[in-house]
């Protein structure tokens, strides 16, 4: 017996440069950004945002929106 492969979780992860530097984006699977995060270079955006996507393979859905609070 196999087990089930993990559903896939459908958030995403951009960085954005903008007024006052740069942000780190969470979009849902719909594509509507529900979070965002300032953050004081490129480098620490880059950074972070990495962290994040690691986040987006290893959690489910519904643990990255626990872990995140993003509303669901």
């Amino acid at each position: 017996m196999s087990a089930e492969p993990a559903a896939v979780n459908r958030y995403t992860v951009r960085e954005a440069e903008g007024d006052q530097g740069w942000d780190v984006v969470i979009a849902d699977p719909e594509g509507a950004e529900v979070w965002r995060r300032a953050c004081r270079t490129e480098t620490e955006a880059r950074t972070f945002a990495s962290t994040v996507r690691q986040h987006v393979y290893w959690l489910s859905e519904d643990k990255f929106r626990e872990y995140y609070r993003l509303s669901g």
